[in-house]
C-alpha cells in the first residue's frame, strides 16, 4: 500500500480560515454581512440564566406548606431585590411575627403548595462573545452568532492549556533550540504573546503569570513542572479551561524539544503583528487541536494560492476540509516521504519520516492487529508504530 489517510497537523505560512463563532444560546449579533472584525470586537452577545436559590418560607414562617401563597408579597415572575421583603406572617394579635427577605436579586421563578419552597432565579449573566480573529464577517447566522473568514498563517499546536487569548507577538528567545527561562522575562511583555524555543521552565511560567503576558507558544515543556503549575494532573480531560491567567501552546511535545525550524521562522516572520491563540486540546476521539491563527488581512482574502484550513466552530476545530476549496483526501494523504508527528508514547511529540507503508496488518505489542508505518526518526533510528499514533504535518 503506497498511501493512506491520516489526521493533519497543520504548519501553513497562508491559509484560509473560516472560524463559526456561535452563542451557546440565542442573543443578537452585533457585527454585519461584509464588516471588518478585529480580535477584541463583539461579535455577539447573549445572557445566561441566573443560578438557582432554593428556599423554604414555610418553614422559616412557621407556616403550613399550603398556605405559602398567603404569605407571599411576590408572584411568579415577579422580580425580587436581595434584602428585600417577599414574605410576611403577621402573627397572632400581633405576636410571633415573622418576615422572609429575599437572599438574592432575581426573579420569583416557581411556588410549591406541596413543600412551602420558592425558586429565586437570580439576574440573568450578560455574555458578550468576541470575534476572536482579525477577518471580515462572511456569514451572519441571527440571533446565534457569524462566521469570520480570515487569511493569514496557521499554525496547529500538539498540546495546550488555556482558552482563546489573543495579543501582538513576541520572540522570547533568538533560536529554536534555546531555553526560555525567567531570566528572559521582563515588564516590557506586559500584554503579549510570546514564542520560545525548546522548553520553558516552572520559574518562567511563573514570572510570566506575574508580569501579565497574556501566552506562550513553546516547543517542550517538562510534564512536572506542568503538573506543578497547574497544582494537579491534567490526565485525558479535555484542555483549555485553566484559570491560570495564561494560554500555552507547545509546537512539540513534552520534555525538551527544539522547535520545528519552520514553525520558528513562521512566528519569527509574524513578529509585532496581531495573533490569536487557543490552548483547547483533546488527543483523543473527537480531536481538538491548539492553534495560533496570524492575520495578514492587508494582502487579500484571495483564494487562489493559498490552502483551506476549513471551517472551525466551537464544536469541533478538526471537521474536515471543503472540496469546493482544497482536496481534501490529497491534504491528509500519508506517504512514503510524509513528515508526521507522534502523538502517544513513547515517543509522544517527536517528529519522523515515513519509510514505508506495509499494506497487510500488522500485530503489535498489545496484541492488536493494525495498520502500521515504518518510521525514521530524527536520530535515525527505525521504528514501526500504528497509523493511528501518527499525525501528518501538512506544509
Amino acid at each position: 500500500m503506497g498511501n493512506a489517510y491520516t489526521p493533519g497537523l497543520k504548519v501553513v505560512k497562508r491559509a484560509l480560515v473560516r472560524k463559526e463563532r456561535r452563542l451557546p444560546l440565542k442573543g443578537e449579533v452585533l457585527v454585519s454581512l461584509g464588516e471588518k472584525v478585529e480580535s477584541d470586537t463583539a461579535a455577539a452577545r447573549t445572557h445566561l440564566p441566573g443560578n438557582v436559590e432554593l428556599v423554604n418560607v414555610a418553614n422559616h414562617l412557621g407556616i403550613d406548606p399550603k398556605a405559602v401563597r398567603k404569605y407571599l408579597l411576590k408572584k411568579e415572575g415577579e422580580h425580587v431585590s436581595k434584602g428585600e421583603l417577599i414574605a410576611k406572617n403577621p402573627g397572632l394579635f400581633g405576636l410571633f411575627k415573622s418576615e422572609f427577605l429575599s437572599p438574592v436579586s432575581g426573579f420569583v421563578e416557581t411556588i410549591s403548595e406541596a413543600t412551602g419552597k420558592i425558586t429565586l432565579r437570580q439576574e440573568p449573566v450578560p455574555l458578550e462573545m468576541k470575534a476572536y480573529v482579525s477577518g471580515i464577517v462572511e456569514e451572519v447566522i441571527p440571533g446565534e452568532g457569524v462566521v469570520i473568514k480570515t487569511y493569514g498563517t496557521y499554525i496547529h499546536g500538539i498540546f495546550g492549556i488555556g482558552g482563546e487569548t489573543w495579543g501582538v507577538l513576541q520572540s522570547a528567545v533568538d533560536k529554536p533550540d534555546e531555553i526560555l527561562d525567567e531570566k528572559a522575562l521582563d515588564s516590557s511583555f506586559l500584554g503579549k504573546i510570546l514564542f520560545g524555543g525548546s522548553l520553558i521552565t516552572l520559574k518562567a511560567l511563573q514570572k510570566a503569570v506575574q508580569l501579565g503576558i497574556k501566552g506562550i507558544i513553546i516547543g517542550g515543556i517538562e510534564d512536572q513542572d506542568l503538573r506543578d503549575f497547574l497544582g494537579y494532573d491534567l490526565g485525558v480531560a479535555v484542555t483549555g479551561g485553566e484559570n491560570k491567567g495564561i494560554t500555552i501552546i507547545l509546537t512539540e511535545g513534552f520534555g525538551r524539544i527544539s522547535m520545528a525550524e519552520k514553525t520558528f521562522r513562521l512566528l519569527k516572520e509574524s513578529e509585532g503583528r496581531q495573533v490569536a491563540i487557543n490552548g483547547t486540546t483533546q488527543i483523543r476521539a473527537g480531536v481538538i487541536r491548539p492553534e495560533v491563527i496570524i492575520s495578514y488581512l492587508e494582502e487579500g482574502i484571495g483564494e487562489k494560492g493559498t490552502t483551506f484550513v476549513g471551517m472551525i466552530s466551537e464544536k469541533s476545530r478538526d471537521e474536515g476540509i471543503s472540496g469546493k476549496e482544497h482536496d481534501a483526501h490529497e491534504s491528509m494523504m500519508l506517504q512514503e516521504g510524509s513528515s508526521v508527528r507522534i502523538i502517544r508514547d513513547p515517543y509522544f511529540g517527536q517528529t519522523a519520516k515515513i519509510a514505508a507503508l506495509p499494506s497487510d496488518p500488522q500485530t503489535i505489542q498489545t496484541e492488536a492487529k493494525v495498520r502500521v508505518a515504518e518510521v525514521i526518526l530524527k536520530d535515525g533510528t527505525h521504528w514501526v508504530l500504528p497509523r493511528g499514533n501518527l499525525e501528518l504535518i501538512q506544509k
